[in-house]
């Protein structure tokens, strides 16, 4: 009996113990950090369009950023943009500078091993701009695949994962930034261009006759928010969240604001 006693004893105490370190775990959220400060840090790299950009007054714009300042209001808290190079956002992101990353991160394994997501908030995929005399001649990433082709993409983004796994046989030609990257196929010093389809789709809208835009996706590319390992506090806030703003209808009014509709447009031409 005294054994029994024991051992129930001990189990209660050990039952103590996990509920304290349950309950520091919880106080040490970067959720607790947000409010205390007053502010959501968050990073993403401008320039992604339509998911952030600079608008002609230097104001951030972008669908990510009405997302984040819409979040930001919600918590009632300010939201403060951090524009980092995409090479160096998850450093950031791990090293404190910002508390997420709302920048049109594509959910990968590798990613994962550094970061936790929040549930996908949109899907794309990569899609492939052509210079217009291979249009009608290419007619998927097959086609690409083969030496006397010579594709560009963006450095350290899924299009250069998916040049390297998919078209590998072709001359690969990797760029700073997307912009430099396309103007090789819009100036005819390379056939294709591979990048996210909101990007190319946007291109083609604004750059009739230079080129010629194959939009079906040949990859899945959920697209999530990323945030420090070991903060369930913070996940389970972000995806009921994102849960609530697709249901209430609010998300998608920003998304048709951003994915179809130019109006916005003006503010960055």
């Amino acid at each position: 009996m005294k054994k029994l006693i024991k051992s129930a004893v001990a189990a209660v105490a050990l039952l103590g113990a996990s509920a304290s370190m349950n309950i520091a775990t919880a106080s040490e959220s970067v959720l607790n950090d947000v409010l205390k400060r007053g502010e959501l840090q968050v990073c993403f790299d401008a320039g992604y369009i339509p998911f952030e950009m600079k608008s002609k007054k230097g104001d951030f714009i972008g669908f990510d950023v009405d997302l984040g300042k819409m979040m930001s209001k919600a918590m009632g808290v300010k939201f403060t943009p951090v524009n980092t190079a995409w090479d160096g956002i998850i450093p950031a992101l791990l090293t404190k500078k910002c508390d997420v990353i709302m920048g049109g991160m594509t959910i990968t394994a590798q990613r994962n091993l550094q970061v936790n997501f929040a549930d996908p908030y949109v899907v794309i995929g990569q899609t492939i701009l052509l210079r217009p005399g291979l249009e009608g001649k290419i007619n998927s990433y097959k086609d690409l695949n083969d030496p006397q082709y010579k594709v560009a993409t963006k450095l350290g983004t899924t299009g250069e994962q998916a040049v390297k796994r998919l078209i590998k046989k072709a001359e690969i030609n990797l760029f700073e930034t997307q912009s430099d990257a396309v103007l090789e196929v819009a100036n005819g010093k390379a056939d294709a261009f591979v990048y996210d389809l909101p990007f190319n789709a946007l291109y083609e809208a604004q750059n009739k006759g230079q080129v010629a835009h194959i939009e079906k996706p040949f990859t899945y590319e959920p697209l999530g928010w990323a945030v420090r390992k070991g903060d369930p506090d913070f996940l389970n806030f972000l995806n009921n969240y994102l849960r609530q703003i697709k249901g209430d209808g609010s998300y998608d009014r920003i998304y048709n604001k951003w994915f179809k509709s130019d109006g916005w447009l003006k503010q960055v031409q």
